[in-house]
């Protein structure tokens, strides 16, 4: 019995800690961005297979404006987009107009 209860206490650590693992391991994505390879290390529950499906969904319809767009993509559902929300980054910066040049002072008129 004693046995069995140690086994057991071994087997829920090491899941608890793989599970941990895991969640530590993922990092933030730019999903408009990064390749294939890249989303599927750092999105927890998306492989080879769902990557690649995000980045062609990608070339063919342009940036992502939203984590929730990636519902749209083929096997991607809203569990997987909330399982990662937190990591998932868009970034998708207008371009900026360049600051305008301070103008002299004047000097005050007496």
């Amino acid at each position: 019995m004693i046995r069995f209860l140690a086994t057991s206490c071994a087997l829920l650590l090491y899941a608890l800690c793989n599970a941990w693992t895991a969640q530590a391991l993922a990092g933030p994505v730019n999903i408009n961005t990064a390749d294939a390879s890249t989303l599927s290390r750092e999105l927890n529950g998306i492989g080879a297979k769902r990557a690649e499906a995000i980045v062609e969904y990608r070339r063919k319809f342009g940036p992502f404006k939203s984590a929730d767009e990636l519902a749209l993509v083929k096997g991607i559902g809203p569990a997987a987009i909330n399982k990662n929300r937190e990591f998932i980054r868009l970034d998708v910066k207008p371009a900026t107009k360049p600051a305008a040049e301070p103008k002299p002072a004047t000097p005050l008129k007496r």
